[in-house]
């Protein structure tokens, strides 16, 4: 999103995500070149804002930062983690618990100064709990073992078709195993009420609470808010669990951008 002094939207537009596990700071150069809306804009961007998965200390940061600065050659580029970003983009003006549960899961705590993170993300294979990857790497177990609900099973063969060996190979032998995983969630949206994947749903958001949430001793106290797809979509089986827990859930956001403009020129922009 494009915002001036004031936080009036310019204009938005959309890229693929940058994660500097993954990316290197000439593929955030070429990707961001091949965006009409961002070249049109680029020299004229004072400064530039970047949250994501991965940006978690200086060094990966500088991946993400060299490439956009190639682009926006006039502006400030600051480069933060992810977690950073959801804290900002939920922030009321009292400390809170902010969780992502997206394509991948993490938490952290904001006290209006400091984000703090109690135990690690980590990431789709040992960790992500309640996350897209997650829920699907479970679908796909329970597919491939003969114990998915049965109209739910024959949906999944209708509208994928997979061979054991297909899913094999996109997890263990082709890139982005996490997205592929994730992309699941759709369809399981569409069986949302299926008793077999209430309790699928239910699972997953408790391993996220009582590793993610748990971890802050003052969980009940505060405000828990949460952004991501996977808690925006299937918030009314999030919202049951975090009850059961004697949670106060805050915000659920699908995206972070509006609360994050807010917050840039609220508490960034005109400090």
């Amino acid at each position: 999103m494009v915002i001036d002094d004031e936080g009036n939207a310019l204009s938005e537009f959309h890229t693929m995500g940058f994660n500097p596990y993954f990316h290197d700071a000439d593929l955030v150069e070429s990707k961001m070149l091949e965006s009409n809306e961002a070249m049109a804009l680029a020299e004229e961007v004072s400064n530039v804002y970047f949250y994501g998965a991965g940006s978690s200390s200086e060094a990966l940061c500088a991946i993400i930062r060299g490439g956009l600065e190639r682009v926006f050659t006039s502006a400030d580029v600051h480069v933060g983690h992810d977690l950073d970003g959801a804290a900002y983009s939920t922030y009321a003006g009292d400390p809170a618990i902010t969780c992502i549960i997206g394509t991948g899961s993490n938490s952290c705590y904001f006290d209006g100064t400091v984000t703090s993170e109690k135990v690690p993300a980590l990431a789709y294979i040992l960790g992500d709990e309640a996350s897209g990857s997650w829920f699907g790497k479970r679908l796909l177990a329970l597919h491939l073992y003969h114990k998915l609900d049965p109209t739910v099973d024959a949906d999944f063969v209708s509208t994928f078709g997979f061979s054991k060996d297909d899913i094999v190979n996109r997890v263990y032998q082709e890139p982005n195993a996490n997205v592929f995983l994730a992309s699941f969630m759709t369809f399981l949206g569409r069986h949302q009420e299926v008793p077999q994947i209430i309790s699928l749903l239910e699972e997953g958001f408790q391993a996220f609470i009582d590793v993610h949430v748990k971890c802050y001793e003052n969980y009940r106290e505060v405000p828990v808010h949460f952004v991501g797809s996977v808690a925006y979509h299937f918030q009314s089986v999030l919202r049951h669990v975090c009850a059961r827990e004697g949670m106060s859930v805050g915000h659920i956001i699908k995206r972070p951008i509006d609360g994050l403009a807010e917050y840039h020129v609220k508490y960034i922009l005109n400090s």
